[in-house]
């Protein structure tokens, strides 16, 4: 301090006067803070004006201090405001739309509902002669689906959907998977492995039913364990099974007490599917051994409807048959190509018997198919997929409008066994106003051999058939 002047650390100084004047601020607000002070001494009045005499130095000082700064080059800034942490997002999910509300939420948790609706109508034109009251017209609810799928968070999913069929409620895909990187796990009721034309969903289709062997060779859902490995062009599937759920919950205790169904089976599956330029190729094939252990049911039939559902005939089919084991194995090749689309399939099936000669049957098909519009056909890890609509109905087209021809042959007869043989010519228009709803007309010929004999013994004759399909899918 020098000449009544305070130095600042700065080189700065002080004027007489701003430090009096801090002075008499800080003395006036330590006397007014006292209680005492305020209440014995002075009157309110006196307080007030005493408080806006502080007041004003306050502002001088202010004032003072802001000279004092621009003299000195000094900056001063207001402390910046503590900045309050974000607030958690509540979790929440979201709804999308994919024929049906499909609800998702962080951690891949998800629900689906699932539901199938397919009407039948269908004719069968063969020989009077027969008088087979399950041939003609006919109609029919063929399937009603419902059910949802989703996932359960860390890799784990699930399915289940139960079917209206044949009179009767069944569980189709009941199961829980673990997918972990190309890994796919799954227990419970699923299909097996055992071809692309059953592995494909009857509304994704070329025509209204699958091919012959795949009924004739009794394909259908088990009970069982699978594995798959998909990495880029390749896929490989394999699985353990007992036999369908339907049979495990009907059979009956044995004298031992028990389930006397034991039937147990090894599947497997290898495709190879490279895209080369714009085509999509499909190569693959599968491997099959079933030991049948139904004790108190040994009878097993090989046979086929004439191809429409509506009919429960059969005009081609083996007798019953002492089956202990089944070992098949099937080829498959299928592309895809802009508006075109191919598949062709071969299955051998050879039944072992308990007692007599062993029996080998044979099914397969080959067909071709165009799209009218410009649209293509879906394929997806192994197996071909629905039509998305480039153009669908209300979104300035008419949907997709596909045609398909088909060459389906079965051969039921070896050696001492004569089940019949099947060649049917099939012909298909699909229109599909949008994802996933589709009208499928139906026409065809069957030519039989080997066949239900007619009142005069022949056993070789044709039948027509069609047939009409209204399917929704979401």
């Amino acid at each position: 301090m020098r000449g009544g002047q305070v130095a600042l650390s700065h080189g700065a100084v002080l004027h007489p006067k701003f430090t009096s004047l801090v002075a008499l601020g800080a003395a006036g607000a330590c006397l007014l803070s006292s209680p005492s002070f305020a209440q014995d001494a002075l009157s309110s009045e006196e307080i007030a004006a005493l408080r806006a005499e502080i007041a004003g130095l306050k502002a001088q000082v202010q004032r003072m201090e802001s000279r004092l700064d621009a003299a000195s080059g000094i900056q001063r800034t207001a402390p910046a405001a503590p900045v309050a942490p974000a607030p958690a997002k509540p979790a929440s999910a979201e709804i999308t739309w994919k024929g049906s509300p499909v609800i998702s939420a962080s951690g891949g948790r998800s629900f689906k509902a699932k539901g199938r609706i397919q009407t039948d109508v269908g004719y069968v034109d063969a020989p009077k002669a027969l008088a087979d009251r399950g041939l003609g017209y006919a109609a029919e609810m063929r399937r009603i689906r419902l059910g949802g799928e989703g996932g359960l968070g860390a890799g784990i999913g699930y399915k289940l959907e139960l079917e209206l069929s044949d009179n009767a409620v069944d569980l189709v895909d009941t199961f829980v998977t673990y997918k972990a990187g190309p890994w796919l796990l799954a227990l419970g009721n699923q299909n097996q492995f055992q071809s692309l034309d059953e592995l494909t969903g009857d509304t994704s289709g070329s025509v209204m039913e699958r091919a012959a062997f795949t009924d004739a060779f009794n394909f259908e859902r088990r009970l069982g364990l699978s594995a798959q490995y998909e990495k880029g062009s390749w896929l490989v599937q394999a699985g353990l099974f007992a036999d369908d759920i339907t049979a495990l919950a009907n059979a009956s205790d044995g004298p031992a007490g028990g389930d006397e169904n034991n039937s147990y089976g090894l599947d497997g599956r290898v495709v190879y599917a490279p895209k080369i330029g714009k085509t999509q190729w499909h190569f693959g094939g599968s491997a099959h051994q079933r030991q049948l252990k139904r004790v108190s049911d040994t009878a097993t039939r090989y046979r086929q409807r004439p191809y429409v559902h509506t009919s429960n005939s059969r005009l081609i089919g083996t007798a019953a048959l002492p089956v202990r084991e089944e070992i098949h194995y099937g080829l498959e090749a299928a592309f895809v190509r802009g508006r075109w689309h191919g598949a062709a399939e071969t299955h051998w099936l050879d039944a072992q018997l308990k007692t007599g000669p062993n029996a080998r049957f044979f099914g397969g098909y080959a067909e071709l198919g165009y799209f009218l519009t410009d649209d293509t056909r879906g394929y997806k890890s192994g197996i071909f997929d629905r039509a998305k609509p480039k153009k669908p109905l209300g979104g300035g087209g008419l949907g997709t409008l596909q045609v398909n021809v088909r060459y389906d042959y079965l051969d039921l007869n070896d050696r001492s066994i004569v089940g019949g043989t099947q060649n049917a010519w099939l012909a298909a228009l699909i229109w599909q106003p949008v994802e996933f709803l589709r009208f499928n007309l139906n026409g065809g010929i069957l030519a039989y051999t080997d066949a239900t004999p007619l009142p005069n013994g022949d056993r070789d004759y044709t039948a027509k058939v069609a047939g009409a399909r209204m399917e929704l899918d979401f």
